[in-house]
């Protein structure tokens, strides 16, 4: 049995790859979806992350579409306390922005569709600079003393806001973020390394980095001269353009063929030894991608091996 990782300063235990729901309601449709959550729950996986948002950029969607596939799994296997449930507010399309009237009204309907009473973690999508990191806080610890939001988090936030909200949270002594979701992989550092990790770091924030794989890039199915049939292909192309994304694909190659292990996981294995990472996102539209997901729980890379990925993404 895979050891669960303690997230952040919460009581939060979770696996050390977290199930993107993105796919959910999107690329997968319902039987798809409980199929994958059914294997990864089955692999060990409690770590579920979606967003009430996902995917209101389908034409004929409207958003929601992802935690109400997520709330009716929930239902069907009547496992909701096995899971951890992470959600977040600001891209609804009705539902925009972090004012606290939006962000209480939100709540409720992700709650509504997620078919339970009470989100485990809850983060802020993107943040609203619109709007006073004191209002914020104050909206979503009114969620947390309501008992309908157990630990709040953010996502796409700049390290000056994201400091400025831990230091309001301690001075008021209201919920305090315990977590952080940044777009961080092997072919995008900087989105989080430098100040951002510090700030992370030094509140002991859990990371749950996004865009693990860089939309595909890092599972090594896109070659030169290869094409691949997927909704984030052209994402994950530009990287074969780069030197860099070149380096990675080959240090990947090096050490996934020594540690006889799927390119997917020794990418993901490298960002869960990072500093301050607790568990990297990833999805799966169907349940054969899976196994290279999940195996991250059980690859230890060593230094070397964690050395030559490092500089090879330099």
């Amino acid at each position: 049995m895979t050891s669960l990782r303690k997230l952040g300063s919460s009581d939060l235990q979770v696996f050390p790859l977290a199930l993107g729901g993105n796919v959910f309601g999107w690329t997968a449709d319902e039987a798809q979806s409980f199929a994958v959550l059914d294997a990864y729950a089955a692999g060990g996986g409690n770590f579920v992350d979606t967003a009430d948002g996902y995917s209101a950029w389908i034409p004929g969607n409207e958003g929601g579409e992802s935690e109400t596939v997520i709330g009716k799994w929930l239902a069907a296997r009547g496992n909701r306390s096995d899971i951890v449930v992470a959600t977040k507010v600001s891209t609804h399309p009705r539902y925009k922005g972090l004012a606290p009237a939006n962000i209480k009204a939100a709540a409720e309907e992700s709650l509504r569709r997620l078919g339970t009473d009470h989100i485990d973690l809850y983060y802020t999508h993107f943040d609203d600079e619109t709007v006073p990191v004191e209002d914020i806080i104050t909206a979503l610890d009114q969620l947390v003393k309501e008992g309908k939001v157990r630990e709040i988090a953010a996502s796409n936030i700049g390290p000056e806001r994201l400091q400025a909200s831990l230091d309001f949270s301690e001075r008021e002594g209201l919920a305090r973020y315990v977590a952080l979701q940044p777009h961080y992989n092997l072919v995008s550092r900087d989105t989080y390394e430098g100040e951002l990790q510090d700030t992370a770091a030094r509140a002991g924030l859990g990371v749950v980095p996004y865009f693990a794989l860089a939309s595909g890039f890092l599972t090594g199915k896109y070659r030169p001269g290869s094409s691949v049939e997927s909704a984030r292909a052209e994402g994950a192309r530009q990287h074969l353009e780069s030197e860099r994304g070149q380096k990675v694909l080959a240090a990947l190659d090096k050490v996934a063929k020594e540690r006889e292990a799927e390119i997917a996981t020794v990418a993901l294995a490298w960002l869960a030894s990072r500093p301050t990472v607790v568990a990297p996102i990833a999805s799966a539209r169907t349940v054969e991608q899976l196994p290279a997901l999940l195996a991250v729980a059980d690859l230890t890379l060593t230094e070397q091996d964690l050395a030559e990925l490092t500089e090879a993404s330099a």
